[in-house]
């Protein structure tokens, strides 16, 4: 007669595997291929302030794994929308509600570093600018680094799963 040892062991195994699989070794991939990209934006970007608010993100979401570059709310995201994009040419005015009635030239003399002053001297109640050109980082990365994101994340998976399935095992945390 044969007898079957390890019968609970395995089905604990098996039943955990897919949440082991998800949590630990498929977003540890995310995390290896959004390295590379945000490697890459990181050289690109023209602006200091924009590369220390880049952030990476890797999460389950609706069951697929989300690698995520962004730029960090606030004024390091606003110069990065400026430099992705580029803007269109716009005037540049002091806000009524900033104003208090105020002249342009008022608000730079009582602010000592008003919006509309240039070289030193304030400008008028409006200036003209002319746009920026873009100088994209976060989209060419993709594009430039897309396959090799993905090779990186194969070798995390490649060097994570045993041959015997141990899906993200112990070594894989280490």
């Amino acid at each position: 007669m044969v007898t079957v040892r390890g019968r609970a062991e395995t089905k604990a195994f098996l039943r955990q595997l897919p949440e082991r699989i998800e949590s630990r070794l498929l977003k540890g991939a995310g995390r290896a291929a959004i390295d590379v990209i945000g490697d890459e934006a990181g050289e690109r970007v023209r602006s200091d302030v924009v590369r220390e608010g880049l952030k990476k993100e890797v999460r389950v979401r609706d069951g697929r794994i989300v690698a995520r570059l962004y730029v960090e709310n606030g004024w390091a995201r606003s110069l990065g929308t400026w430099l992705e994009y580029g803007t269109v040419g716009h005037f540049i005015s002091v806000d009524r509600d900033q104003s208090g009635g105020r002249t342009a030239r008022r608000v730079n003399d009582l602010a000592k570093e008003g919006t509309l002053v240039i070289a030193g001297s304030p400008v008028g109640a409006t200036v003209w600018h002319p746009g920026a050109t873009a100088h994209p980082f976060l989209r060419v990365s993709l594009d430039v680094k897309a396959d090799e994101a993905v090779q990186a994340a194969q070798r995390y998976i490649n060097a994570n799963v045993s041959r015997l399935g141990n899906a993200a095992g112990d070594e894989a945390e280490a």
